[in-house]
């Protein structure tokens, strides 16, 4: 969807703040007048093309975008196109070597004199950024896993210390707790924990005057 004529949009990437600004970004306009569309280096980069290598158009660029987001891309072109935005959309296209990209993408009335004479639109590509996330949350995830594993089994230790049950014995017991106090085994964990460390604290702390 942009080209070199992009300086006559109102709006540039860093228009879209500090959390899209390492992500790669395309632009485009399409003028009522010719009809044609015009992108930026970069939004061929996007879908896996240089400059020179296909001629833009809403035909080529549907034939990226994933079936079923087809629909509600194509009506969301007539929509500024008849009425202007700000307004976006994401959508999901696969590039010339059929990899998936998560995009956004922003578009708005090109104005002269106070009249639209096109669209111009902001293309921002958020895959790696949404990979980045779920990688941070996928380790966050198996971090807090071993930490609440962790505690389960300090849990039954003390258990199996305090009563000689046996390891899925405390397993057991702590798991009927939750049932009951409708809590997650970790937590009827850390609460036996907490008790047994303070219980422990409170023993060996010296006697007041």
């Amino acid at each position: 969807m942009t080209s070199n004529s992009i300086s006559s949009a109102p709006a540039t990437a860093d228009d879209l703040g500090p959390a899209y600004l390492d992500c790669p970004t395309g632009l485009v306009e399409h003028f009522f007048s010719d009809g044609i569309f015009r992108w930026s280096d970069d939004l061929y980069r996007i879908y896996g093309y240089e400059r020179g290598d296909v001629i833009p158009s809403m035909e080529m660029a549907l034939a990226h975008i994933e079936p079923d987001d087809r629909p509600k891309v194509q009506a969301f072109w007539e929509r500024v196109a008849a009425s202007g935005g700000p307004s976006s959309i994401y959508v999901s296209i696969r590039d010339r070597k059929d990899r998936q990209h998560k995009l956004l993408f922003s578009g708005d009335f090109i104005m002269e004199d106070g009249t639209p004479v096109g669209v111009w639109g902001v293309v921002v590509d958020l895959t790696q950024s949404i990979h980045s996330d779920r990688r941070q949350l996928a380790t966050e995830a198996v971090a807090a896993s071993a930490r609440n594993r962790a505690v389960i089994e300090q849990a039954k230790g003390i258990l199996m210390g305090r009563t000689g049950v046996s390891a899925d014995e405390a397993y057991e017991l702590m798991s009927q707790q939750s049932q009951t106090q409708n809590k997650k085994v970790y937590a009827i964990a850390h609460e036996i924990v907490k008790r047994a460390t303070r219980q422990s604290t409170e023993l060996t702390a010296p006697a007041g005057p």
